[in-house]
């Protein structure tokens, strides 16, 4: 994001759904392109300052009503925050600390933020969380400690170690896409080989950058972090990621990743270790001044061990900006085992496990700026699900509906000396 603020002494807000984090395409001369936060970071050699300190705050208050005997009524605050410091050492280094940060362990009901049809984790007391999304880990979701060397021209090395960040598998995470950061909701496929990889714990890796093309390499461990404890643990690495992203042109970008992962899950039993598969797709467009408008495609698989099993998602988003309005939606298709969902196996369903499901999201969001330092956006959206006949008496049919009220605070800023 940096590429896209102005750069007066105190630094300044960036506006609501600038188009710098996402395409590339605003990229300057001298910053380097990073992938797991979508977003530019001063280049080694390049920072017109020793220091830099940059903020990016992305917060939402949500309303929920959804249909059927599974839905709920409720008030929940997805976020996130992230603060950078980085210093340049010598002609050709640049160090940087990330942090970034939620406080949903404290701002999500009990059960979770409501979403149909979503699962991964679990609560306190050991149940998982089914037709919710859970918290991330509060009040640390990353700490990454990373030194980018110049290689000259455009070409970049970087090598990071992380207590908790992103193992370099997947696409770039939701809350950093362009596509997503009107959307409170997690995806439906987060954990089905997509941007579950956001929040790994004893991540070391590194990242070699030649012109558009860029190569990524990461051992980390496969556990995944306790959304409802507080706390940092250290495991050491027991997994491996690789990821391939190439810059087809300024504002299209494509990406392909793999990992091995380590990793027991109660609600798998057996399983040992997956394998988890993704490609990703993302164009940034824009309409003379007036419009901007950018596009996310992803599919994601992951396959558990020694079971074999493999589930598969599906998800196309998109956001459309003009004036103060942005017009966004998701469209996601993906497989569900019916344990999952918690859902009784019927007669006639007995032995059919696994099953396909979908989601439609439309959104709105009029963003105004009542101080220079943050916008403040007021919008809705609705999402129908659809679900196979035999699950449907779970939910009070196919195609319940979920309308919600969403309130948002973004900004972003830099100071520099």
């Amino acid at each position: 994001m940096l590429a896209g603020l102005l750069a007066s002494p105190l630094g300044t807000m960036s506006q609501p759904g600038e188009a710098a984090a996402g395409s590339g395409h605003f990229r300057a001369e001298h910053e380097s392109w990073d992938n797991g936060m979508n977003m530019c970071m001063p280049a080694a050699g390049a920072a017109a300052a020793p220091l830099v300190i940059s903020g990016q705050l992305n917060a939402f208050g949500v309303v929920s009503d959804a249909q059927g005997p599974r839905g709920s009524s409720n008030f929940a605050a997805p976020n996130m925050f992230m603060v950078d410091a980085g210093r340049q050492l010598g002609s050709r280094q640049f160090l940087n600390l990330d942090v970034m940060g939620t406080t949903e362990r404290w701002t999500y009901p009990q059960h979770g933020y409501p979403e149909l049809l979503q699962i991964g984790e679990e609560r306190s007391d050991g149940s998982p969380f089914v037709d919710a999304q859970h918290p991330h880990s509060s009040p640390v979701m990353g700490l990454t400690l990373s030194d980018t060397i110049s290689l000259g021209s455009s070409n970049t090395l970087k090598v990071f170690m992380a207590p908790r960040g992103e193992s370099t598998d997947g696409p770039v995470a939701f809350m950093h896409r362009d596509t997503a950061r009107d959307n409170p909701d997690a995806p439906l496929g987060h954990h089905v080989g997509q941007d579950v990889g956001h929040i790994s714990s004893s991540v070391l890796g590194t990242q070699l950058t030649l012109g558009r093309l860029t190569f990524e390499a990461s051992a980390f461990n496969g556990t995944e972090p306790l959304p409802t404890k507080v706390d940092l643990p250290i495991g050491a690495p027991n997994s491996e990621a690789l990821r391939v992203t190439y810059e087809l042109t300024p504002g299209h970008r494509v990406m392909a990743s793999w990992a091995h992962v380590e990793q027991q899950d109660p609600q798998y039993p057996g399983t040992t270790s997956a394998t988890r598969l993704s490609a990703s797709v993302y164009d940034h467009v824009t309409q003379g001044d007036a419009a901007t408008g950018d596009h996310t495609f992803i599919v994601g698989s992951i396959t558990r061990h020694p079971a074999g099993a493999t589930s598969t998602s599906f998800l196309d988003e998109a956001v459309w900006r003009r004036g103060s309005s942005d017009f966004w939606g998701r469209v996601e298709v993906l497989q569900r085992l019916r344990s999952e969902l918690a859902i009784p196996a019927s007669t006639q369903d007995a032995i059919r496990e696994e099953r396909w499901v979908s989601a439609l999201t439309v959104g709105y969001t009029h963003w105004s700026a009542p101080v220079d330092a943050l916008r403040v956006g007021l919008g809705t959206s609705l999402t129908m699900d659809a679900l196979p006949e035999a699950w449907a008496a779970s939910y009070g049919g196919r195609n319940p509906l979920t309308l919600r009220v969403i309130v948002q605070i973004r900004g972003s800023g830099r100071w520099q000396r």
